[in-house]
């Protein structure tokens, strides 16, 4: 396997584990809510079901967010080599390897630091369709792309 097909399944397995996590979490709140509607009545019973729907409308915005993000992972080709960079694109520079496609924690494997980045972020723009070589700023730091892959 190689170092990007690591990557992109480290990646995807986070984002299964957030999935499945805020979905428990949406499950236990409206349990919590029925057990609740069973058992009380009046002003404290309202208040706590207006909380309880409050954090339950949250959690389903950041899924919502979450299975956006699964859709851009799924939607790369593991397996393609760009000559420019792209969505999908591993790029070593002379400071960290990016992986080109959603906004997602930083990660190390084989005690490399990998920065999953956002085509539509502020690095992200500047390096799209940068080639190997290639030279740029950002934040008063220079890059340098050393490799695409």
């Amino acid at each position: 396997m190689t170092t990007k097909q690591q990557i992109y399944n480290h990646y995807l397995e986070h984002i299964n584990d957030r999935i499945q996590n805020y979905r428990e979490m949406i499950s236990d709140l409206a349990e919590d809510a029925q057990n609740d509607a069973k058992g009380s009545a009046g002003d404290k019973h309202e208040t706590a079901l207006s909380m309880m729907h409050i954090e339950q409308e949250k959690i389903t915005q950041k899924l919502k967010e979450v299975l956006e993000q699964k859709q851009i992972l799924e939607s790369i080709d593991v397996d393609k080599v760009n000559k420019k960079i792209g969505i999908g694109s591993l790029i070593q520079t002379n400071t960290f390897l990016f992986y080109m496609s959603t906004a997602l924690p930083k990660i190390t494997i084989e005690e490399i630091d990998i920065v999953a980045l956002s085509p539509s972020s502020p690095l992200g723009k500047i390096m799209l369709g940068k080639e190997t070589n290639e030279e740029f700023k950002f934040n008063e730091m220079k890059y340098k792309i050393l490799s695409i892959v």
